[in-house]
C-alpha cells in the first residue's frame, strides 16, 4: 500500500513539472496606475494559488477558535459531571426502614 501512495504522489509531480514547463510563457498582469507584472505563467497561477489558500486559512481561524472554546466547555462539563458521578459511587448507601419496620 505504501508503494502505491508513492507511486501516486510521483505521477502528481510529474503532472506538476509537465504543466510548468508546458505554461513557461511570458504574462502581463496590469494593475493600477499603468503597473505590469511580468512573469511565466505558471508562476502567476502559482501565486494566485498560494494566496488563495491563505485567505481560506484566515477566513477558517474563527470557527477554529470558536470550535475549540466549545470543546473546552464540553470537557468542563464532562469533567465535572464524572466527579458528581464519582462523589454519588462513593456515598454510603442510605439505609431507611420499610413501612411495618418502626425500628424493632
Amino acid at each position: 500500500m505504501q508503494a502505491l501512495i508513492w507511486i501516486f504522489r510521483f505521477v502528481i509531480l510529474l503532472a506538476i513539472v509537465w504543466f510548468a514547463v508546458k505554461n513557461s510563457d511570458q504574462v502581463t498582469l496590469h494593475g493600477f496606475l499603468d503597473h505590469e507584472f511580468k512573469a511565466p505563467l505558471v508562476v502567476v497561477v502559482l501565486l494566485f494559488f498560494v494566496g488563495g489558500v491563505i485567505i481560506g486559512l484566515l477566513a477558517a481561524i474563527p470557527t477554529l477558535f470558536r470550535q475549540r472554546r466549545e470543546i473546552g466547555r464540553h470537557k468542563k462539563a464532562h469533567a465535572a459531571a464524572l466527579k458528581a458521578e464519582a462523589a454519588r459511587m462513593t456515598e454510603p448507601p442510605v439505609t431507611t426502614t420499610g413501612p411495618g419496620n418502626h425500628g424493632v
